[in-house]
């Protein structure tokens, strides 16, 4: 095991340690957290070879860039961006060697997407809460890194023997995400909400909502049409999962994140597809969304589509360092 540091020579808008949130701490009302686009961070971590919920970077804007004291391979995906080493552009969604003394630089189009990942081979010391390295402003756990800092690796990588500019490492089954210019299609699978509103299943679905900058990690606030129950009958506080859309009493539609309440009284008249919860985490300011209502049984079946894809990186990057002689966590890819 050798240590290595990673020297941050910009920690672009708001970069922070990331991982795949906590496990088991909503029954004690602990919000899971973790990254926003969870398929973008568990695919940084597969194609360096680590575990996929292991501790990587998450970056929210501006430019992200480090430099490291020897060779490390990493991989940056998430929304489109820009990244070069030592000031020449490769690759994102793959792979890298980065040789020791070279600068990566990773600068993301907040027009595409709003979070980039980067993941390095091996593990990243941070702090951890309730058994997560995923940040909490609330409870005061921030995680940010910023420029000047040093952040730790702790890596078996030796480097493959081959130059920074050859063709790519692998060939690997890489499942990279589409980010259209046009609105984002989300499938919603109506609940028992939808009933206690007459007619927004027929608004929602021919209306665009908006992306607005009130918009935050506890959920995404949208501009457009709404309607409210008649009456004020109050209704009963109830929990609320990830992707929930609420209407509250203002005039807004609120996409609940990973870092909601975990109970709220308002409606909610559906409940985003597992399969485009990445995509949400990715929806910044400005963001055009559409939703398109389907059924519980098509949503499992996209999102076992997309969760097929993943577990096969995962089993194609495992035997590519395996058969590169270092360590390949086929027993954590799940």
């Amino acid at each position: 095991m050798t240590t290595v540091a990673l020297d941050i020579t910009s920690g672009g808008w708001v970069t922070t340690f990331q991982d795949l949130g906590r496990s088991g701490t909503e029954q004690r009302g602990v919000p899971t957290g973790g990254a926003a686009d969870q398929h973008s961070a568990a695919v940084a971590n597969l194609l360096v070879g680590n575990a996929r919920g292991a501790t990587l970077l998450e970056s929210l804007g501006g430019e992200l860039a480090l430099v490291p004291d020897a060779d490390v391979l990493l991989a940056v995906t998430g929304a489109p961006a820009q990244v070069t080493v030592g000031c020449a552009p490769v690759d994102s969604w793959s792979p890298l060697v980065v040789p020791a003394g070279q600068e990566v630089r990773v600068r993301g189009d907040v027009s595409k997407g709003t979070r980039a990942y980067l993941a390095v081979n091996g593990t990243l010391s941070a702090g951890t809460l309730l058994g997560s390295t995923a940040p909490d402003a609330r409870m005061g756990f921030g995680q940010v890194i910023a420029r000047g800092d040093r952040v730790v690796l702790e890596t078996e990588f030796r480097g493959f023997g081959r130059r920074l500019f050859e063709p790519p490492l692998f060939r690997l089954p890489v499942p990279v995400p589409r980010f259209d210019d046009g609105p984002w299609v989300v499938d919603v699978v109506a609940s028992h909400g939808i009933h206690t509103i007459t007619g927004i299943r027929e608004l929602i679905e021919d209306s665009t909502y908006v992306v607005t900058p009130r918009s935050n990690h506890v959920g995404l606030r949208l501009d457009g049409p709404v309607l409210h129950p008649e009456g004020d009958t109050e209704i009963v506080s109830h929990g609320v999962p990830i992707g929930a859309l609420q209407i509250p009493h203002a005039d807004e539609l609120i996409v609940l994140g990973r870092y909601r309440s975990l109970t709220a009284g308002y409606p909610i008249v559906g409940v985003a597809s597992r399969a485009c919860l990445p995509l949400l985490g990715q929806a910044g300011p400005g963001r055009e969304l559409r939703f398109r209502w389907t059924d519980r049984e098509t949503s499992l079946r996209r999102f076992a589509t997309r969760e097929a894809e993943v577990r096969a990186l995962g089993h194609a990057a495992a035997e590519a360092f395996g058969a590169l002689g270092f360590s390949a966590p086929l027993s954590r890819i799940n």
